[in-house]
């Protein structure tokens, strides 16, 4: 125990360290270095950056519990998952790069959108400002709790007391080093990660296969290895794929990257990576479900796989993947909430555009601050259910307000602002009110948020003015790939 906790504790220090050296590197840097990085990450930091804080403690905790409780009818969240990351990449990564360029240089979410229609009006930035602080809060909270979960089971620390610490490691870079030094903490957390996935559950198996398991195929029941639960269980499943064309921690990556054939590059990494990660995932579920046969918790199943099996320097280093996982994405939500606020909010609202670069990165580390204190306060309370379920709700959230008004940005000629407004507002308000007054029906919230979202966004589109010809002619430009 105390050499596991140790190995942590070198972990977030070695964390911690990379936050210091960005904020010593970027020091005099504005705000698009701090924020964006200066659009300067390379293919490989940018596809596991992106990777790594899309995969949070869900992948390790979450999913495994949902596929290990309830069968491999819920591995269809991994292939919905699977699947939607591929077509992000291939499909909206290169022209959103070149489109939030071509869109005055945006360096957010909600600055892109609202420059993508050449609009001085800031009521859209406002919205998506908004949605970002309440989903991101909720999302940040996930990882937070996961971190609690796992400082008490392999060290017997109080949840509480293990959320503030690793809180307190979390917002200490990513105040410090901003995008830069996330990016960077994500590309060695992704690694580990993936060496975790790849180690355990082979392990496990080989295992069972020399006879150690608890259970075999035949104890485990035939229900458990059936994939076709009903439609609902696949809806839903494939659903979780809709969530990546609007999720804006991982498609701010897309902005990021140095250029098109970076992207590609990318693409390629990004995409292995995760379906690597996602298929391991599931693999380490049906591992623990035969190793260990019944646990009172769920959630615990990698971590109790690992503490079983391996020496305690190992098991140290492969869950603190557990670690990486929570803090790869809380640590990039924060910034996305943070440069969300300050870019869209405090800077065109309440200093009329002249806020200066300093008063950009400090507004923003406040932000990353306060956040934090009401994600901690939302992890702490028993009754704010579980990592899976906090993640799910703001998962749904982003992928039914921002994924339809992000790909007809793109791909559409006629989409207007007002059209991107009300898809957006839609897309968050039928998401909420599905979850509150629908979620008995078994069909997850972004299903019928995102295509309300999209259909909303096309009427309202259609029965609105044409957008100018000069927003028309940086479509056409950025439709042709010239000056990329």
């Amino acid at each position: 125990m105390n050499l596991e906790l140790g190995i942590f504790v070198l972990y977030l220090v070695f964390m911690l360290g990379i936050g210091v050296y960005f904020f010593i590197r970027i020091s005099g840097g504005g705000e698009k270095e701090y924020f964006l990085g200066g659009r300067q990450m390379g293919p490989w930091v940018s596809a596991l950056s992106a990777g790594a804080s899309d995969m949070s403690a869900w992948v390790l905790m979450g999913l495994p519990a949902s596929v290990y409780a309830l069968g491999l009818g819920q591995a269809w969240i991994a292939i919905g998952l699977g699947i939607g990351y591929a077509l992000s990449w291939i499909i909206e990564a290169p022209r959103l790069r070149r489109y939030s360029i071509a869109a005055n240089d945006s360096i957010t979410i909600p600055q892109y959108l609202t420059n993508r229609f050449l609009s001085e009006n800031k009521a859209m930035q406002v919205i998506c400002a908004i949605i970002f602080l309440v989903a991101y809060t909720i999302y940040a909270a996930s990882s937070i709790k996961a971190c609690g979960t796992l400082f008490n089971t392999v060290a017997g620390i109080d949840e509480k007391v293990a959320m503030y610490m690793a809180a307190a490691i979390i917002i200490s870079y990513t105040f410090l080093g901003g995008f830069s030094a996330v990016c960077w903490t994500d590309f060695f957390q992704g690694m580990l990660m993936l060496a975790a996935l790849l180690v355990a559950p082979l392990f496990a198996l080989m295992l069972v296969r020399s006879g150690q398991g608890v259970s075999t195929l035949d104890q485990v029941g035939q229900q458990y290895w059936s994939m076709f639960t009903g439609w609902k269980d696949i809806v839903s499943g494939l659903g979780w794929g809709l969530g990546y064309f609007g999720m804006p921690h991982i498609i701010i990556r897309f902005m990021s990257v140095r250029s098109d054939k970076d992207i590609r590059k990318s693409a390629r990494i990004g995409i292995i990576w995760t379906v690597l990660i996602l298929a391991f995932s599931v693999l380490s579920a049906v591992a623990g479900r035969m190793f260990l046969g019944e646990i009172a918790d769920s959630s615990t199943v990698f971590i109790q796989i690992v503490r079983r099996i391996f020496p305690p320097i190992v098991s140290g280093i492969l869950l603190s993947a557990i670690l990486a996982a929570s803090m790869s994405t809380a640590d990039s939500q924060l910034l996305s909430s943070a440069s969300a606020f300050a870019s869209d909010v405090y800077k065109p609202i309440f200093t009329k555009n002249k806020a200066s670069d300093e008063q950009m990165l400090w507004v923003g580390r406040v932000v990353v601050i306060v956040i934090s204190i009401i994600a901690l306060l939302i992890a702490s309370n028993p009754g704010s259910g579980t990592i899976m379920n906090l993640v799910s709700n703001a998962w749904g959230v982003f992928g039914a307000a921002f994924g339809p008004a992000i790909l007809l940005s793109l791909f559409w000629r006629r989409f207007t602002f007002t059209g991107a407004t009300a898809g957006i507002i839609t897309g968050a308000l039928v998401d909420i009110l599905w979850l509150a007054f629908l979620s008995s029906t078994g069909v997850y919230e972004i299903v019928p948020g995102f295509f309300c979202s999209l259909i909303v966004a096309v009427v309202v589109s259609m029965a609105t003015k044409e957008p100018e010809k000069k927003v028309t002619d940086v479509f056409d430009r950025v439709a042709s790939g010239r000056d990329f």
